[in-house]
């Protein structure tokens, strides 16, 4: 029953910014970890960032510190990804995934629902 939609990537200059959004249906957005995701071609899925269902944020990755910022809205029952000073190497197709149980985690195998990814293009 639960299902997650991304949303709001596209082509962004280098130094620009992009909201994503997932939108969670089927399910409480307050009993969900949620973590964002992302995949360049020929590379290995990575965790960028995650919030708990207690509202804790983990940062997986070191090169997005200080730059993403995720955060929820319980009422819309839908996570963002404010993406600040973009870079190309931020290019990839961006996932939300969700757990129901024991926290974020950034392993991809412990985040049971995906959603469809959406492309994030950072070029001049």
């Amino acid at each position: 029953q639960l299902q997650l939609v991304e949303s709001g990537g596209g082509l962004v200059q280098p130094g620009g910014s992009l909201r994503l959004s997932c939108a969670a249906s089927g399910y409480n957005l307050d009993r969900l970890n949620i973590g964002w995701f992302r995949q360049a071609p020929g590379k290995e899925r990575e965790g960028v960032i995650c919030i708990s269902s207690s509202g804790g944020v983990t940062n997986y990755a070191d090169s997005v510190k200080g730059r993403f910022t995720i955060s929820g809205d319980s009422a819309k029952n839908t996570v963002y990804l404010q993406m600040n000073s973009l870079k190309p190497e931020d290019t990839a197709v961006y996932y939300c995934a969700a757990r129901k149980w024991g926290g974020c985690s950034p392993s991809a195998l412990a985040n049971n629902y995906w959603g469809q990814g959406t492309q994030v293009t950072v070029s001049s």
